[in-house]
């Protein structure tokens, strides 16, 4: 097998060594001060008696450190980050299932982490920011060995672990810079996990051109994320639907110009088109891409070009470079335009398949191909639009509802920042539709000028049975709605 340079440093090799490569809150690292925090902690690791090719977990809130400990583990490890929202009894079962060997982890984290990885060797970042710099250890990996375990978000099952390769990350890397034209001058301000795939293609991607990231880690208060965009002008912003609908309805970002934004990226779940238009108009001197992924993808399968947002608006485009997208029906067969099927992927992109669970992967990655499990229509140009995902369709009076359609109905209403649909058990129905709604601060919204609205929008079988006002969704660590928990909650006694 061909042997290539580690996938850290290809990451790096952009990156002038006094360039900056990551904005803190109160500190900047350049690309030649990460250098020195990663062979430290290689340095660390290999004194430690940690094999190459072993799994190394880290848990860390998004830092210099976290991109340091990452780093460190694509050189000659396997990556497994972990969510910082882990009760520690899961972290504890992930990590033995995972069977990782030693963990990166940063100190505000030990207090409630430290117990549950056992006696594995543990790394914080003083190990990263202290002591001589070791010189730098020569690497190398076939394409096809495993980069990162990258965990699933769960929004409608149990997590899996899906194995990401260095092809894997590699093609998706390329093609997502091919279609942003990122450069070294781009700064993203990240406000994602970057346990979350989608937050470290946003790490992947602007380390790969020799750009930056600006760590935001607190999005309670979405000014604060506004704040730092103008302060450290940054030149790109990308978040799930609940970050634009923050931003849009729940604070000032539609109303002050952020000059030095030049693209808004949008995935993790599908933006009502209403809210892609505010978009738009909120900052109409940057390029907007609603772009759709997964992580058994590594990250991104498909982007909708900026341009097209006025005559395909609600679509998520055709595949990235190298990625090819089809709509097939039951029989695996292509369907034509208009008519509903399940969309899936071939490309480097796309992972080998999950950890531990071959019944699963052949399922999910079926002749090397991945069925997503989003059901969608294409257009008589090739443009895809997702109907739902397959677990979230309502089963209503013998009809199937979109629960997209029926939230992206609600939130025609200003008056709302959030909204989303389930179906619960009904004798009658099969499943009854239930609406929670978000109202926007200050808004004056009752559940029977909800209903109003929505008789205005859908046909009748599509109206839910129930309208809840709620201060707000429960999210999933990655900060998209959690349909699972919503189902969860709707079905308690008295909860509608």
């Amino acid at each position: 097998m061909t042997r290539l340079e580690s996938t850290t440093d290809h990451l790096l090799a952009a990156g002038a060594p006094d360039a900056v490569a990551i904005v803190e809150a109160k500190r900047v690292v350049t690309y030649g001060e990460l250098r020195d925090h990663v062979a430290r902690l290689l340095a660390a690791l290999d004194a430690r008696g940690v094999a190459p090719g072993s799994r190394v977990a880290i848990l860390a809130e998004n830092s210099a450190f976290w991109v340091a400990a990452y780093l460190a583990a694509l050189h000659r490890y396997v990556a497994v980050p972990f969510s910082t929202k882990l009760p520690p009894a899961e972290a504890t079962r992930l990590a033995d299932w995972a069977g990782c060997d030693a963990v990166l982890m940063d100190r505000r984290n030990e207090r409630d982490y430290a117990a549950a990885f056992g006696d594995r060797p543990r790394l914080n970042e003083v190990t990263a920011a202290d002591g001589p710099v070791p010189p730098w250890p020569t690497s190398s990996v076939g394409l096809d060995d495993e980069a990162a375990l990258m965990f699933t978000s769960g929004t409608t099952a149990s997590p899996k672990a899906v194995r990401i390769t260095n092809r894997n990350l590699r093609a998706n890397t390329a093609s997502i810079v091919e279609y942003l034209g990122l450069a070294s001058d781009d700064r993203m301000l990240v406000v994602l996990p970057f346990f979350y795939c989608y937050g470290a293609s946003l790490l992947h991607t602007h380390l790969r051109v020799g750009g930056s990231v600006a760590l935001c880690n607190t999005f309670t208060f979405p000014e604060t994320a506004l704040e730092m965009i103008d302060r450290e002008q940054c030149t790109g912003l990308a978040g799930v639907p609940s970050t634009y609908q923050l931003l849009l309805r729940a604070s000032s970002f539609a109303s002050r110009r952020l000059g030095s934004l030049r693209h808004l990226q949008q995935a993790g779940g599908k933006l009502p088109p209403v809210l892609i238009e505010e978009l738009v108009a909120a900052q109409p001197h940057a390029r907007v891409f609603v772009m759709y992924g997964q992580t058994e993808a590594t990250a991104r399968l498909s982007y909708l070009p900026p341009a097209l947002l006025g005559t395909k608006l609600g679509s998520i485009g055709r595949g990235i470079p190298g990625v090819q997208l089809t709509v097939v029906d039951e029989q695996d067969s292509p369907v034509p335009p208009g008519v509903t099927g399940e969309i899936v992927a071939v490309g480097e992109n796309i992972s080998p398949g999950y950890l531990n669970d071959p019944d699963a992967t052949r399922e999910k990655f079926a002749g090397g191909r991945l069925r997503t499990g989003d059901l969608a229509v294409v257009d008589a140009d090739g443009f895809i639009f997702i109907v739902d995902r397959l677990a979230d369709f309502i089963k209503s009076w013998g009809n199937r509802v979109s629960s997209q359609e029926v939230e992206g109905a609600a939130l025609r209403l200003n008056s709302l920042v959030a909204a989303a649909a389930v179906g619960v058990p009904d004798p009658d129905a099969g499943e009854a539709i239930v609406l929670l709604a978000v109202p926007r601060p200050g808004a004056s919204v009752t559940e029977d000028e909800i209903a109003a609205h929505l008789r205005a929008h859908l046909a009748k079988h599509m109206l839910p049975r129930t309208i809840r006002l709620v201060g707000a969704l429960p999210l999933n660590d990655n900060g998209k709605v959690s349909k699972t928990q919503l189902r969860a909650l709707v079905q308690q006694p008295d909860a509608v």
